[in-house]
């Protein structure tokens, strides 16, 4: 297309310069005019301005500057048609809307990369959106991005596996990468690039094969997930205690609705003085109406149904359950 557009656009320049050049010669040795004359009568001449000319016209003159102006006028159309399709073709907008997004990536800090605009990368991004969470998406398909690409969902176009196209969607600043590739071999040089370039990271792999998840994990990846795993465990679940699971579904996490039933705090939010408090001691079911189901430590140890008693320490997390309304006053009350 480039190339097509560059072949139209020397086309029309060559086109002009011939124009003026012949209009130029013409006056200046057939009509007798100086140089400066006969260039500004084959300027006004060629733009149709109107201007009156120079000097008297002979018969021969006036048929030359009439073939002049027909020639120039399609001249100037085709040159002026080249250069609007340009302004306002699909590459310039795509690239104006490009450089909107690397500005915009370039602002963001403690992220989320997400690799892969599939089935399990958008369900993410949904998710992402629901919690306001900031994010970019890389993908090696320029239809997918062409037709997706949006303020909301800035993309960079390019293989995940590359450094370039990491550090191009700031990994170095980022939180976590969350590579959704369908292909178990391309996430696993997603995670050995993304644990090169930033060893903070959180990284969360997609996997397919069980076998797999062991070379992830070596590879740098904090979590595997498997989705067709826990597809299948869910359906049997159904079979088995179909009551439990069915309850288990109708609480709500993704936070994009009213509908939510679950939330966790985080220890500076609870005691933001810093002091370590037990659970008692903040009474969270007088003031929100939510229980508190789990305990996660600061080492990464996770408790169900803590006691009482259970002193919170610095970095750790609550995980609570409640009605909506609950929830939604547990997220006023400590600006979750």
């Amino acid at each position: 297309m480039k190339k097509i557009f560059h072949t139209k656009l020397y086309i029309a320049v060559i086109s002009l310069i011939v124009i003026f050049l012949i209009g130029t010669l013409y006056f200046r040795f057939s009509s007798n005019y100086s140089w400066v004359d006969a260039f500004y009568f084959t300027v006004i001449t060629a733009t149709t301005v109107g201007f009156k000319e120079v000097h008297p016209l002979t018969e021969a003159e006036k048929i030359f500057t009439t073939g002049l102006i027909l020639a120039s006028i399609f001249v100037l159309g085709f040159a002026i048609t080249v250069i609007t399709e340009n302004i306002f073709s699909k590459n310039n907008i795509g690239n104006l809307r490009q450089k909107k997004v690397e500005k915009k990536i370039k602002k963001l800090l403690d992220h989320v990369i997400v690799c892969g605009y599939g089935r399990n990368g958008q369900q993410t991004i949904h998710k992402l959106m629901a919690y306001k969470q900031p994010f970019v998406v890389i993908e090696k398909d320029e239809e997918v991005v062409e037709k997706f690409s949006s303020e909301l969902v800035p993309f960079v176009f390019g293989n995940a596996n590359e450094d370039e196209v990491l550090k191009q969607a700031g990994i170095e600043k980022a939180s976590t990468l969350i590579s959704a590739l369908p292909n178990d071999a391309d996430n696993l040089f997603v995670v050995l690039s993304a644990r090169q370039l930033n060893n903070n990271l959180k990284i969360i792999s997609r996997a397919t094969e069980e076998t797999t998840m062991k070379k992830l994990k070596l590879a740098g990846a904090n979590n595997v997930i498997m989705p067709d795993k826990i597809g299948g465990d869910h359906m049997a679940s159904l079979v088995v205690t179909p009551d439990l699971i069915e309850f288990l579904d109708n609480l709500s996490v993704s936070g994009e609705d009213d509908s939510m039933n679950v939330e966790q705090v985080s220890f500076s939010k609870v005691c933001p003085d810093g002091k370590e408090l037990a659970i008692h001691e903040l009474d969270l079911r007088k003031k929100t109406g939510c229980s508190i189901i789990g305990y996660r430590s600061p080492n990464g140890e996770y408790i169900v149904n803590p006691e009482a008693d259970l002193i919170l320490q610095q970095g750790s997390k609550l995980i609570l359950i409640g009605r909506p309304f609950q929830i939604d006053s547990l997220k006023q009350l400590y600006n979750v």
